[in-house]
């Protein structure tokens, strides 16, 4: 039994002694001590109010007797207006550190074969270009969430799915085809999913030009106005204008209507396009060549993607890929329509109707049979059940996706799965750099590679300035460096609530001082150098605390922090927010600092209060390495 429930129960029985009264647990409110209070519990006597017919610094000072009177844990009492600050005695903590430091998994609860299974789905890559700084974002938290959902005792499977056909590969293929001269990524010396993801950007750009092209000679057919630099600055300005209060008038409504049909007719004719759309039909006929040129390009991405993955440290249990799954989906929306669930239009296209959920309409198969990317999540949802015995199917997926995923769990309900609307899309915010927001298209994205490397980078010329690893072989230095630079870009990132858009600051990231990774890593390696010098002064650190010794507030503060530890790894499982845990792990090392500034560690004379101070730096220890691991992160042993 935990200390709450031990005092909840002294509680309910002090009540019933006191005042003849019987009470629940919902009127036994305990709770953490505020910081500013002395005490390390906390009980709110107002509810009790009605039974004692007392005062609340009464009633309080009643219970308060009581249960210090009854139990040997509580060493003493104060009473603040209605608040019962319990406090705890010395050796209460000092046990608890004894069994926290027999633990290997201190804060986790172990999984059994007859654990709830979730399966967790993140990265989710298209191979037209090359995994950049919002991918970065969803891996580092579909793993972390992994690692906390398992620390909750589940059985987790790790899954990703590789959209890997459709018209955004088709555009990569072809402009390959046509000006990549037959390259490889052996004779660019390029990654393979950096040298397609340069053909997807090229096609952009020439498709582009295209509809430029069209603009100017369709201009006159549609708008009264001139060239297409100003046909760009009108369509520009109208579309700003409609989104102001002030709005626009009758004959603005009527040119941007003209504006958009152009700009429409453009897109849709430009030749690329046609030929993209060309290329997809082949390749879902199997026509030999485009089938040969897109398993060829795909596995230079595959390729590609797994260095990153490596550089990530993530990785998957299962990886499904979309041009494996469509088809799958496909069947079941054709079944759908059979059943009536669905309906097809006149042009030939299959579409739900979703306004009887408040929704709109919701195209499935295009007129030319060809499926949209809801398609491949209903198969991709069929086969993952029939795969796995899924408790939980948990979609690690950005909040632009929100539409998507709610209409997925009505669309599976329709078609008759059970499991349809129990699924969950864990929604996250964007990540964006100090300048701005980045374009796939554009060429403009953070490339993940990249940013990895200069983080590496960085962690190395900062690490050096600050003289951290003096002493270090070149090869140790490295792996050192590599493990600052991904704690620190692991921890930035993992450290904002999910919910939220943030901006990823790299400097700013590898401090190491503040709210950072790389922080709460030298702390770990500042308390394994006090046990590498413990050792050379012949001293060997016991595996128990003594228990007949008084703690001051520093120490108390440390262990009422690492005691807390379950309840933050159980709260992060139900939010599954990786923020809770970073936070926590940052709070931990701010309190060690603070204690390893006021109490002396190895130069104490007294024997048995430097020997429990040891044995409280080897549970902080590990506490801090538990912590970081739920986030991806390792700590080094020296620093």
């Amino acid at each position: 039994m935990n200390i709450e429930m031990q005092l909840k129960g002294k509680l309910i029985a002090a009540v019933k002694e006191l005042y003849g009264q019987e009470i629940n647990e919902k009127q036994a409110q305990v709770q953490i001590t505020r910081k500013d209070l002395t005490g390390d519990f906390t009980i709110v006597v107002f509810p009790l109010l009605k039974v004692s017919k007392k005062s609340p610094e009464d009633t309080a000072n009643d219970i308060g007797e009581y249960i210090k009177n009854n139990d040997e844990t509580v060493s003493n009492f104060n009473v603040v207006k209605g608040f019962l600050n319990i406090e705890l005695a010395a050796d209460y903590w000092l046990n608890l550190v004894n069994e926290i430091v027999a633990q290997d998994k201190h804060g986790y609860v172990t999984a059994d074969e007859n654990s709830p299974l979730v399966m967790i789905e993140y990265s989710s890559p298209n191979t037209n270009k090359p995994l950049h700084l919002g991918h970065i974002r969803n891996n580092l938290l579909g793993y972390s969430v992994s690692r906390i959902a398992e620390a909750n005792g589940n059985r987790v499977v790790k899954t990703n799915i590789v959209n890997d056909r459709g018209i955004h590969i088709c555009k990569s293929m072809l402009a390959w085809k046509k000006w990549g001269e037959g390259c490889t990524p052996e004779s660019t010396g390029k990654k393979g999913d950096h040298l397609v993801g340069d053909f997807y950007v090229m096609f952009d750009k020439k498709y582009k030009a295209e509809i430029s092209t069209i603009i100017e000679e369709k201009i006159s057919e549609y708008t009264p106005i001139k060239d297409s630099e100003d046909f760009k600055a009108t369509f520009s300005a109208l579309k700003a204008k409609k989104k102001t209060k002030e709005g626009l008038n009758e004959t603005e409504v009527e040119q941007l209507k003209a504006c958009e049909e152009l700009s429409k007719y453009a897109e849709n004719n430009a030749p690329l396009i046609i030929e993209a759309r060309e290329m997809l039909l082949k390749w879902e006929a199997k026509d030999k060549e485009v089938y040969a040129d897109w398993k060829m390009m795909n596995q230079w991405v595959y390729a590609g993607f797994d260095v990153t993955y490596k550089k990530l440290g993530v990785d998957f249990d299962k990886i499904y890929y979309e041009s494996e799954t469509y088809t799958e989906g496909k069947d079941m929306v054709l079944q759908g329509l059979e059943k009536g669930a669905f309906y097809r239009r006149e042009d030939g296209s299959v579409w739900c109707d979703l306004s009887d959920k408040g929704l709109d309409e919701k195209l499935l198969l295009r007129k030319d049979g060809t499926s949209v990317y809801m398609t491949q999540d209903i198969g991709t949802a069929k086969l993952r059940y029939d795969d796995f015995d899924i408790d939980k199917m948990v979609y690690v997926v950005g909040n632009e996706q929100d539409y998507h995923f709610q209409v997925l769990a009505l669309l599976l309900d329709k078609l008759g799965f059970k499991w349809g609307k129990d699924l969950m899309h864990f929604s996250y915010g964007m990540v964006e750099l100090p300048h701005g927001k980045m374009k796939s298209r554009e060429g403009t994205v953070v490339d993940a590679d990249d940013l990895v490397d200069e983080m590496v980078k960085t962690a190395r010329q900062m690490s050096k300035e600050l003289g951290k690893l003096d002493g270090y072989t070149e090869e140790e230095a490295e792996e050192v460096f590599k493990m600052i630079a991904h704690g620190a870009l692991k921890y930035f990132i993992l450290k904002v609530d999910p919910r939220k858009n943030m901006t990823f600051n790299p400097e700013e990231s590898i401090d190491f001082n503040g709210n950072t990774g790389p922080f709460i890593q030298y702390t770990h390696a500042r308390i394994k150098s006090i046990f590498r010098k413990a050792a050379e002064k012949g001293i060997e650190i016991s595996d128990k605390a003594p228990t007949n010794v008084e703690i001051g507030e520093k120490e108390n503060n440390l262990i009422r922090t690492i005691a807390n530890f379950p309840n933050v790894v159980a709260e992060a499982g139900k939010t599954l927010s990786p923020a809770v845990i970073a936070n926590f792990a940052f709070d931990l090392a701010k309190a060690y600092n603070q204690f390893y500034h006021d109490c002396p560690i190895l130069f104490e004379e007294d024997e048995n209060i430097r020997m429990m101070r040891l044995v409280l730096c080897k549970t902080v220890a590990k506490t801090l390495k538990n912590a970081m691991w739920l986030l991806g992160v390792d700590v080094p042993e020296k620093m």
